[in-house]
C-alpha cells in the first residue's frame, strides 16, 4: 500500500447516509478506499499517514447530481455557437468544478458527440480529478420533439432509427439510455408536457432493444400519460414527472422506478421574485429564462410540488439530480428537495446513497462505510440543521485525493 494515500480524518460528526444520527468517528482512508471506521480515542493505526482535523466538522459522503448535461447553460448568449472542441473543454472544466463544491457523482443524460463519455474515460483513468461520471450519450427524441435547441438531441423517426440510434449509443459507451417520451416546460408551443411523442411502436421498439442489451433506460416524462407508459414498459428512472397523479405515484412505488423530479426546473426557473433564499435569487439572476419558459414554470411549480410531495410520502425512492448549470445545480436541487417536503436527512441520503443507487454504483459509493470509495464531504457547520450548510465546505476528497482544504 502506498503510505503517502494514507489519511485518518478525525475529530468529525459522520453522517454516513446509512443512519440519522451522526457519530463521532475517525474515518481511515487506504488509497482509494475507506478501510476502517473508529471510534474517538483510538489508537492511530500504524504506520505513517497524513492526519486531517476537522475540529469539530460534519463529515458525508459526497454529493451527487443525477440530472445533468455537462456542456449546457452558461450565461454567454453566445455559447451555442462554440466547437464541439471548446464545448468539451468547458464541459470538464465545469465538471471538476462541480467536484469542487462537494459533487462527486454525477450521471449525464444527454449530451452531444459523446462529450460526456471522452470525459468519464479521462477521469476514470485518472488524467484528470474529476467526478464519478455516468453517460448516456445523445439524447433520443422523435423529430419535432424535446430539448431540440441543446444540441444533444438526435431526432429519431420510426422503430428502426430508434433501434440504430440505441446501439450507437452502445457502441460508444454509454452506461444508460436517455429516451424522451414528452415535452416539458421549455421549449416552443408544441412543446408541452402533456403530449407523448414517439408512437407505440416507437416506444415498444426502444424498451425492446434496451432490456435485450441490458440497459437501463432513463425516460423523460413530464404528462400522465408519458408517465404510465415509462413506467409500465420498466424505465429504470423517472425524470421531472410534472404531473403525478396518484395512480402513476402507485405504479412508481409497485415497480420501484427511482423518482429523480428535477425541482429547481419549475422552481429556479420562475425568476428573481419566487427565489426562497439569497442564493437562489443570485442563482435566478444570473441565469435568466426566456420570458415564455419563465411563464410556462410558474404554471407547471404548484402540480410539480404537490406531484412530488405524494411520490415522498408513498415510498418512491427518490434521488437528486437538478437539470441545472454547473457547477452548483446539485446543491440549488437540495434546497428544493427539502422546501419540497423533505427532511435535511432525507435529502442528503437521496443526494448520496439513492443517487449513488440509481447509476448502479450503491455497492462501491454513495455512503461512509468501510470498503466503500473515499469520496468524503467535510463541512463547517451541520447540513442536519439547515441544508444549506452544505456550501460550507471544508475538506473534499475523491477517492482518496483530496481536491479541496480549507
Amino acid at each position: 500500500m502506498n503510505e503517502q494515500r494514507r489519511a485518518i480524518i478525525k475529530n468529525s460528526h459522520v453522517i454516513d447516509a446509512t443512519s440519522q444520527e451522526p457519530r463521532e468517528l475517525t474515518v481511515v482512508v487506504e488509497g482509494s478506499q475507506i478501510v476502517d471506521l473508529l471510534p474517538p480515542g483510538s489508537p492511530a493505526p500504524a504506520g505513517d499517514a497524513r492526519e486531517i482535523d476537522l475540529d469539530g466538522g460534519w463529515l458525508t459522503p459526497g454529493l451527487w447530481d443525477v440530472h445533468t448535461h455537462i456542456g449546457r447553460g452558461i450565461p454567454d448568449p453566445g455559447w451555442r455557437d462554440e466547437s464541439i472542441a471548446e464545448r468539451t473543454t468547458r464541459a470538464g472544466h465545469d465538471c471538476m468544478n462541480a467536484l469542487a463544491l462537494g459533487i462527486t457523482g454525477m450521471r449525464v443524460v444527454g449530451e452531444r458527440e459523446y462529450v460526456d463519455v471522452a470525459w468519464k474515460r479521462a477521469f476514470d483513468s485518472g488524467q484528470f480529478i474529476g467526478p464519478s461520471l455516468f453517460t448516456c450519450g445523445w439524447f433520443l427524441t422523435t423529430t419535432a420533439g424535446h430539448f431540440l435547441r441543446s444540441g444533444t438531441a438526435k431526432e429519431l423517426d420510426g422503430p428502426t432509427e430508434y433501434r440504430r440510434a440505441i446501439r450507437e449509443n452502445i457502441k460508444n459507451g454509454v452506461d444508460f439510455i436517455k429516451l424522451n417520451l414528452s415535452g416539458g416546460i421549455m421549449g416552443p408551443p408544441w412543446d408541452g408536457m402533456q403530449r407523448t411523442f414517439p408512437t407505440p411502436d416507437e416506444i415498444d421498439a426502444a424498451f425492446e432493444i434496451c432490456h435485450q442489451r441490458d440497459y437501463k433506460v432513463v425516460a423523460h416524462a413530464g404528462g400522465t400519460d408519458a408517465i404510465k407508459t415509462a413506467i409500465s414498459h420498466g424505465a429504470w428512472t423517472l425524470e421531472h414527472g410534472y404531473v403525478l397523479d396518484d395512480e402513476a405515484v402507485a405504479m412508481m412505488a409497485h415497480a420501484g422506478t427511482y423518482y429523480v423530479p428535477t425541482l429547481g426546473l419549475s422552481h429556479l426557473n420562475r425568476g428573481p421574485a419566487y427565489a426562497e433564499s439569497e442564493v437562489e435569487r443570485a442563482w435566478a439572476e444570473s441565469h435568466p429564462a426566456p420570458p415564455d419558459y419563465a411563464a410556462r414554470a410558474v404554471v407547471a411549480a404548484e402540480a410539480h410540488a404537490a406531484g412530488f410531495k405524494k411520490a415522498l410520502d408513498a415510498g418512491v425512492p427518490i434521488a437528486n439530480g437538478s437539470d441545472l448549470a454547473l457547477p452548483d445545480g446539485g446543491l440549488l436541487e437540495l434546497g428544493q428537495l427539502v422546501r419540497r417536503g423533505m427532511s435535511e436527512w432525507q435529502a442528503i441520503v437521496a443526494a448520496t446513497k439513492t443517487s449513488a443507487e440509481v447509476c448502479l454504483a450503491g455497492d462501491q459509493r454513495g455512503t461512509v462505510e468501510v470498503g466503500k470509495a473515499a469520496d468524503l464531504l467535510a463541512l463547517g457547520s451541520n447540513p442536519l440543521d439547515d441544508i444549506e450548510n452544505v456550501r460550507d465546505v471544508q475538506l473534499v476528497m475523491k477517492d482518496g485525493d483530496v481536491v479541496v482544504r480549507r
